[in-house]
């Protein structure tokens, strides 16, 4: 409990305090936002504003994870480390994304392809340490199950073998990475939007790792008949809350109007933890609730493309990805990012809720 609070604690005052030197030392640097000139017209007004936040806000949580850990006398465990490597490894292949923006002095980073090979490379290593390197109690960091809530049986992805198995949980993990990081991505359109509904998917997994922790099946506290096989789920906690801590000082400056922008640093990264937070702590169907939002701006961009093809260049919405549709129908950019958190609260609210029906449903 002391490495939580004390990593969130450490990440929250690292982001608050210091982004403002990070913002003077980008613009010195020359990493300034560019605007796609088909956006909404009141966009133009932010090109130059600070990017690659997102990086403060790994740093944040690196710091704060291990100092917590250090001030709490906890050992680090694989559960831990493997959520700060999907974040570092994809806020990597975001800043490579920002950085060639940048030396390019256009809008547009890495090819699609060269982003979606990123962000592969880095969820298969993930895979193969979270399902082959064992941890407390013989366990893995990961399971050979698909979960939802928790584990289901009969969806067992190493039924046929170690080696047919390994390979389609690689494909598994890289479906939900590539899927997260996208999704969060794509949501990071706006001051805040992607930072603030972040900071809500994030607190559901401090929720879910503290009760995992408190009914664990090594526990004698735990209900037997509910409990859970999560490997590390306190620490699991403790990543959550300082990636959450470090959102919530760097929304400080990130709220409208930005002075600092995550940039696809921090989208990628972030949308990695989400991912990696629910694979290891079997909870993997549950995001589709928990990052509900996500799923509903990037289904908008995907909709909307198919409509216009097999259409032949009508749209569905004004402008895609959703929340552009809303600027353009006239909604100030701070109503539809207030909106927005409040659809994605509901989203977390109801993930939460379902969780614990079926712990109820087993107690």
């Amino acid at each position: 409990m002391i490495a939580l609070l004390i990593g969130g604690g450490v990440s929250l005052w690292f982001t608050l305090l210091l982004t403002p030197i990070f913002i003077r030392l980008f613009h010195q640097l020359g990493w300034g936002q560019f605007i796609r000139s088909d956006g909404p017209q009141s966009h133009h007004t932010k090109r130059g504003t600070a990017t690659m936040g997102g990086t403060v806000v790994i740093l944040g949580t690196v710091l704060g994870y291990f100092l917590g850990h250090l001030a709490g006398g906890d050992a680090l465990t694989m559960s831990g480390l493997l959520v700060l490597l999907m974040m570092v490894g994809l806020g990597f292949v975001g800043f490579l994304d920002d950085f060639t923006k940048v030396r390019r002095q256009r809008s547009l980073g890495l090819t699609g392809w060269a982003k979606i090979l990123g962000q592969v490379i880095v969820a298969v290593v993930f895979a193969v340490l979270a399902i082959w390197v064992a941890g407390p109690h013989g366990q893995t960091a990961a399971s050979h199950f698909i979960s939802g809530v928790r584990d289901i049986p009969w969806l067992n992805l190493f039924f046929f073998g170690p080696l047919i198995g390994g390979i389609l949980f690689a494909i598994w993990v890289t479906l939900i990475t590539v899927s997260a990081s996208n999704g969060v991505n794509v949501a990071d359109g706006l001051d805040g939007l992607a930072t603030g509904a972040s900071i809500l998917a994030l607190g559901a997994f401090i929720f879910i790792g503290f009760w995992q922790y408190n009914q664990s099946c090594f526990s004698l506290r735990a209900v037997k008949s509910a409990c859970y096989t999560t490997t590390s789920p306190l620490d699991l906690a403790v990543v959550a809350a300082c990636i959450s801590g470090g959102l919530i000082g760097f929304l400080w400056w990130n709220t409208s109007p930005a002075q600092i922008f995550l940039g696809d640093t921090g989208s990628l990264g972030l949308g990695g933890a989400l991912a990696a937070l629910a694979i290891l702590s079997r909870t993997e169907l549950l995001l589709v609730l928990i990052g509900g939002l996500f799923l509903i701006v990037t289904g908008s961009v995907i909709v909307q493309r198919i409509y216009f093809k097999l259409t032949h260049g009508k749209r569905i919405f004004l402008m895609s990805p959703l929340h552009h549709h809303f600027e353009l129908k006239g909604w100030a950019e701070v109503t539809v990012v207030v909106r927005f958190w409040i659809i994605g609260g509901l989203f977390v609210a109801v993930g939460l809720g379902v969780f614990y029906l079926d712990w109820i449903s087993r107690a």
